[in-house]
């Protein structure tokens, strides 16, 4: 940072400093767990026998372990676009009325767990359903490693449950597809032809108020040669919805082009999976037993509602171990 004409780049230098901030942080860190084990020990030694001390020595231990845990899910994070804000996508399937809910119970569960962790989570577009829930909706989460840690989400989601909509009381079973993406700066040169973006504008739908629900102020953009379709209407000039539009259809053109290239950057999209019976990577089960369950992983929970209510972290970390273990074995 203090190489001449380094600050002729502010955007630049801002970055950097939050990276020289960041990396200050995890040195602190590691030279205060270097104190506390040297200190641990000292105390070790001084207190053989000593069973008030040892019980102390004991503590002192397991709080290093715990550390030590969490440091090495950090080394964990080897996506080069980890600390990335994540563009997450959640899509009704097969399941009818049910899975339109079901898509708007994954979208809450996912804004919960990221004011849990204090990420901003801004709403970028929803399509609601016919009678309840959501068709599809695209949030954007950014903060400390957004997208490295919201990846392990990617995939068909399935819940089995007593349906509400279902006069008879019978158990239903709904899917739903999460997307997720990083979000692409513009630093980062991603190839697209704008004579095959088809745009179309028009009226947003649902809250927002007398402007965005009068105006032609949301914006769809088709990217024709891949089909992938981008619709904006969060904000409430047309303007801005085109901009935040085209950040997203960049960001997902670059993840079509890495999973295009080679099997070891093929992790950002993964299979594009169907969002129904047979492919989903997480089970959400209400009835007869209440249980989670990573179908990759193995983790599994009993406390389904603790889950919804935004508590990932355990299947999050359980995707980071074996997927390193997975890309070790590869």
């Amino acid at each position: 940072m203090g190489v001449p004409g380094a600050w002729d780049d502010p955007q630049a230098m801002q970055e950097r400093g939050q990276e020289l901030s960041r990396l200050r942080g995890e040195l602190d860190d590691l030279q205060a767990l270097e104190r506390r084990t040297a200190d641990a020990r000292e105390l070790a030694d001084l207190g053989a026998g000593d069973p008030d001390l040892e019980q102390q020595v004991a503590a002192d231990c397991e709080q290093v372990a715990q550390e030590l845990d969490r440091r090495e899910l950090d080394l964990l994070y080897a996506d080069p676009y980890a600390d990335h804000p994540a563009l997450l996508g959640v899509h009704a399937g097969a399941g009818g009325t049910d899975a339109q809910d079901w898509a708007e119970m994954l979208l809450r569960m996912y804004l919960r767990w990221a004011d849990g962790h204090r990420l901003k989570a801004e709403l970028l577009e929803q399509s609601e359903g016919e009678e309840a829930g959501l068709k599809s909706a695209t949030v954007r989460i950014a903060g400390p490693r957004a997208y490295g840690r919201l990846r392990a989400e990617k995939g068909v989601h399935r819940l089995v449950r007593i349906s509400p909509f279902d006069s008879q009381h019978r158990r239903h079973t709904a899917f739903a597809l999460v997307e997720v993406d990083p979000e692409i700066p513009d630093t980062v040169q991603v190839e697209v032809d704008e004579d095959q973006v088809r745009t179309d504008v028009y009226r947003s739908s649902g809250a927002g108020g007398q402007h965005v629900n009068k105006t032609s102020s949301a914006v769809r953009l088709t990217h024709v040669p891949t089909g992938i379709v981008v619709a904006i209407q969060n904000e409430r000039s047309q303007q801005q919805n085109r901009a935040v539009a085209w950040t997203v259809l960049r960001s997902r053109l670059l993840a079509r082009q890495r999973e295009q290239r080679a099997q070891h950057l093929a992790d950002i999209k993964g299979d594009v999976a169907s969002p129904e019976w047979g492919n989903q990577i997480r089970s959400y089960v209400l009835q007869p037993y209440t249980m989670v369950k990573d179908l990759r992983t193995g983790h599994e929970v009993g406390n389904v509602q603790g889950v919804l209510e935004g508590d990932l972290d355990g299947f999050i970390d359980a995707f980071l171990r074996w997927d390193s273990g997975r890309r070790t074995a590869a």
